[in-house]
């Protein structure tokens, strides 16, 4: 592969400007190498974007063209930007600056807001939605709390697609956009937070970006001093830029052209967010001398991932899918991409939780498996599957690592080692570099084994683990290196926020998981309603849609699986259907007219699951209500409805597991969760039979765990080696 997706941790940094270019594709090296005027880079997923525009920059910087301080990288998120900081140190260019637009514009505001403004810049608003509430309020409207998160993404989209408040409700009709309540009274909220905003003295996230381009325009010494430090501009992910960021950015350029963007239409996903591909599809139009690459060789996926990805966009309608690109896989061969159909939902976390274990058990590490959905809502069952099955899971979206307690604690104490080693006791018995980072954070929490349980204590353990890992990794690559250096190396990462690895299979929206990429993806709950989603009404959300599973599929690097259920809850109506995106690409599904895409190989499985023999809908055994949430489904009964469970057989299960955990070296919710403990305190079952009906048991649990818990059940006290195989 000449644009490997992996490399090695610790890459040598280039010896020369050429060197830079070494191992680039012909086109990820013309772009490399176009440093001049306008450069449009199409990059399709996989294709090593990242690569040629972090090649490009550090080209220009060693071959002295482009002067490191003179350039801004922007992007999209802080992992992104963070991302190609890493990567720009590791190519001998760690001047240059890479940031999101509202960090670079924040760091402006602050600088010149003193000689544009007077006085300090107002304090940012932490808790934007807090203010909405109150301003609500004062107009006398009332709003649940799904209602004021979609009420504040409102005054968001219209701040960022610069709408005043008496234009909301015009820019929502012309829109066709569908506001969460009355545009009127969404209009009036908006204006009344403005002006507790201003009677406040505070400002928000898009107040950043909309005062850094009144500052621009208003005083063009300021703008040309900003145009003195930066000659040379990279926006990457172009086609998620909205109207105030490209405002931003035109101010920013003057009436220069060294721009260089990179972007992909066919993943355009955050419209919702004032996103639009318009800019990337209009650049030639507003720039006819420039650049234009197409990057096409897929690195990522397999040529199974890759024709079910190029499926889907064939199917697609819209000026997007006019400018689709046509992947071409360079890798080997490898599966076939798996399509599954189940009874419910539950029986598809619990397959999908048994395919996953499978394929740990196969060689596949859990930080290479990921779980992705389209709403956040459809995490829980599969949290609950994961945990029943004894696999590890990290849900996306969490605390920066080197932000966390733990992770500034160990990195306080290793500093401290490395200074102060030679008069520490602790180092006296170590001497590679693994060991002394072991005995080091052992003080802080660190043990060779997981501790029991999940919750806080265990996410500690996670992240002191992912630090042991890492300088396991950097022993290997960097055999004479000191404590001090990989104190040195911790501190460059944390301000590069290149983070190492938490192990743990990844739970995730379909919008959380852009930009990232696993070996084993599971795409879930793909059925009309929820892909394309309910509210998708017109035709370009609904291709909307189609591109964001366009997205997920190309996370896939060699196992892709996908899947829907027929029903929600077990034994309730089959009514359900598998995804319009789908159709002429799975196995047995009738094309869409004339513009099929390629049909998938394999065929489409029923999934099975020990939900699947029930009939009927699972009614509280209580109140005899119909359950639907996956909690109370195990438990058989209502979360508010009495427990009849029997408190101390409880509390001896409880004992048993934890005895169990420390001998297979495992959390305690591997060998059986609480819901499922609480369950079986409430049935007490007497016969594998009544044991193995209860959720969260499984086949592989009553063949292993099924003696000891009918024992406690009993009564009676459970042998020393009860629990061998």
């Amino acid at each position: 592969m000449t644009a490997a997706t992996h490399s090695t941790l610790f890459p040598q940094v280039p010896e020369s400007a050429d060197a830079v270019l070494a191992g680039l594709d012909p086109e990820q090296r013309e772009v490399a190498t176009a440093l001049h005027g306008p450069v449009c880079v199409l990059a399709g997923a996989g294709t090593g974007k990242t690569r040629a525009i972090t090649h490009r920059i550090a080209y220009g910087v060693r071959a002295g063209i482009i002067p490191p301080a003179g350039v801004l990288a922007v992007t999209f998120t802080n992992r992104a930007a963070g991302e190609m900081r890493g990567r720009l140190r590791q190519l001998g260019a760690g001047g240059v600056q890479a940031r999101t637009f509202h960090s670079a514009a924040l760091r402006q505001l602050q600088f010149f807001w003193p000689k544009a403004v007077g006085g300090e810049l107002p304090r940012l608003l932490e808790r934007k939605i807090q203010l909405v509430a109150e301003a609500a309020a004062r107009c006398r409207i009332r709003l649940d709390r799904n209602e004021l998160r979609d009420t504040t993404s409102e005054i968001e989209w219209a701040k960022v697609t610069q709408t005043v408040p008496a234009d909301y409700p015009a820019a929502v009709a012309k829109s066709d956009r569908d506001a969460p309540r009355d545009p009127a009274e969404i209009g009036q909220i908006y204006a009344m937070y403005e002006q507790l905003k201003r009677d406040r003295g505070v400002i928000d996230f898009e107040d950043v970006l909309l005062l850094t381009v009144g500052i621009l325009q208003d005083r063009h010494d300021i703008a040309d001093q900003i145009r003195r430090q930066y000659q040379h501009f990279v926006v990457d992910e172009y086609q998620d830029v909205s109207p105030l960021q490209q405002r931003l950015l035109d101010l920013w350029l003057g009436d220069r052209d060294s721009l260089c963007v990179v972007g992909d239409a066919s993943q355009t996903i955050y419209s919702f967010t004032g996103a639009t591909p318009d800019h990337l599809l209009n650049f030639r139009t507003r720039h006819p001398n420039a650049t234009v690459v197409k990057l096409v060789r897929d690195y990522r996926s397999t040529p199974q991932v890759v024709h079910l990805a190029n499926g889907l966009l064939g199917q697609a309608r819209g000026r997007a899918a006019e400018h689709r690109l046509e992947l071409v896989s360079q890798r080997d061969p490898g599966p076939e991409p798996a399509y599954t159909e189940y009874g419910d939902e539950p029986s598809e976390a619990e397959g999908t939780a048994r395919r996953i274990r499978d394929l740990i058990a196969a060689g596949v590490p859990a930080g290479e498996i990921a779980v992705l959905y389209r709403i956040n809502a459809q995490s829980e069952v599969y949290e609950q599957a994961l945990a029943d099955a004894g696999v590890p899971y990290q849900l996306r979206g969490a605390e920066r690592f080197f932000e966390r307690q733990e992770v500034r604690e160990a990195g306080a104490a290793l500093r401290s080692a490395a200074r102060f080693g030679d008069n520490d006791s602790l180092l006296d018995d170590v001497v590679d570099l693994p060991s002394q980072v072991r005995a080091v954070l052992s003080t802080k929490g660190w043990t060779t084994e997981p501790p029991a349980g999940s919750g806080a204590v265990r996410d500690r353990w996670e992240s002191l683990a992912a630090l042991v890992r890492l300088a396991e990794d950097f022993a290997r690559a960097k055999p004479a290196a000191t404590l001090g250096d990989l104190v040195a190396e911790l501190d460059e990462r944390a301000a590069a926020q290149h983070a190492p690895t938490v192990q743990g299979v990844t739970l995730a929206s379909l919008h959380a998981a852009k930009g990232l990429e696993w070996d084993a993806v599971f795409l879930v709950g793909l059925t009309e309603g929820m892909m394309p989603i309910t509210y998708a009404k017109t035709d370009e959300q609904v291709e909307e849609e189609r591109r964001l599973l366009y997205v997920g599929v190309t996370r896939a690097r060699l196992h892709l699986s996908l899947s829907w259920a027929l029903s929600r809850a077990p034994g309730g109506r089959a009514s359900r259907r598998p995804t319009r995106f789908l159709n002429g690409l799975r196995p047995g599904s009738a094309a869409p007219g004339a513009r099929s895409g390629a049909g998938g190989g394999g065929g489409v499985e029923r999934g099975g699951g020990s939900r699947r023999g029930r009939r009927g809908p699972v009614q509280c055994r209580v109140c005899g209500s119909t359950l639907t949430d996956a909690g109370e489904m195990k438990l058989m009964r209502c979360e508010g409805c009495p427990s009849d469970m029997d408190e101390a057989l409880y509390e001896r299960l409880r004992e048993w597991r934890s005895d169990q955990a420390k001998q297979l070296g495992q959390p305690a919710y591997c060998v059986f969760t609480d819901k499922t403990l609480m369950a079986i305190a409430e049935a007490v079952p007497s016969s594998d039979g009544e044991l193995a009906s209860i959720s969260g048991v499984g086949a592989r649990k009553l063949d292993r765990f099924g003696t000891d818990v009918l024992a406690i059940c009993a009564g009676q006290e459970v042998g020393e080696d009860g629990d061998e195989d």
